[in-house]
């Protein structure tokens, strides 16, 4: 049986629509001709700028869990609160299970993603050979993409703010501003990244 080169092929994580890989120039993209997913889109120096933000969202990532997010008063009483404090409220008995995931979800995955990301790109970027054990990196990087869900926090938050505001005054903490721009950021970076540009960077350092 004669082997059959894939190399060439790229197929969409959403429709599983397969197709011959092109070659794209910076600033254009290649998307799913069935389902409008974009499959390629390489940006020129978007590797920096992908560093520079994941340097940036660790740092908020890691302030923002120990900063007060938000500061509830009633009735004379007053009480601030930080995310990982929320997220371990509910940590006894079984209950410490719910506390722990809600802390990976919010906390721990996206700033896991984000040191998976810098161990595969800052290598690639800088023109050296990939780290070891890139390819598996960068693989569980993407796995944990669905489960890093700080904006599904945030949302949340905005849900539960409503119905606080009613009852108690309610102000906004420094790590809630830094959430807020994390967010943002997190969105960017997904943006910028062409992880068909990661993966080929990858393959080609094996030739």
């Amino acid at each position: 049986m004669t082997d059959v080169s894939t190399d060439h092929l790229i197929g969409c994580p959403q429709c599983d629509a397969v197709y011959s890989v092109t070659q794209t120039q910076a600033g254009q993209q290649a998307n799913c001709t069935r389902c409008g997913h974009r499959l390629i889109a390489p940006r020129s120096k978007a590797g920096m700028q992908i560093i520079m933000l994941n340097i940036t969202i660790a740092v908020l990532v890691v302030a923002a869990a120990v900063f007060p997010f938000l500061t509830i008063s009633a009735a004379g009483l007053s009480n601030s609160v930080s995310i990982l404090q929320a997220a371990l409220a509910f940590s006894d008995g079984i209950l410490v299970l719910l506390a722990l995931a809600t802390a990976a979800l919010i906390i721990f995955i996206p700033l896991l993603r984000v040191l998976l990301s810098l161990y595969v790109l800052i290598p690639v970027v800088f023109d050296r050979p990939p780290a070891r054990g890139a390819a598996r990196a960068f693989r569980l990087s993407e796995a944990l993409r669905p489960w890093s869900m700080a904006e599904i926090f945030a949302i949340g938050c905005a849900v539960a703010l409503v119905k606080v505001t009613d009852l108690a005054d309610v102000q906004f903490g420094p790590a809630f501003w830094m959430f807020t721009v994390l967010v943002f950021l997190v969105v960017l970076q997904d943006t910028f990244l062409c992880r068909w540009s990661v993966w080929n960077s990858l393959d080609k350092s094996k030739a």
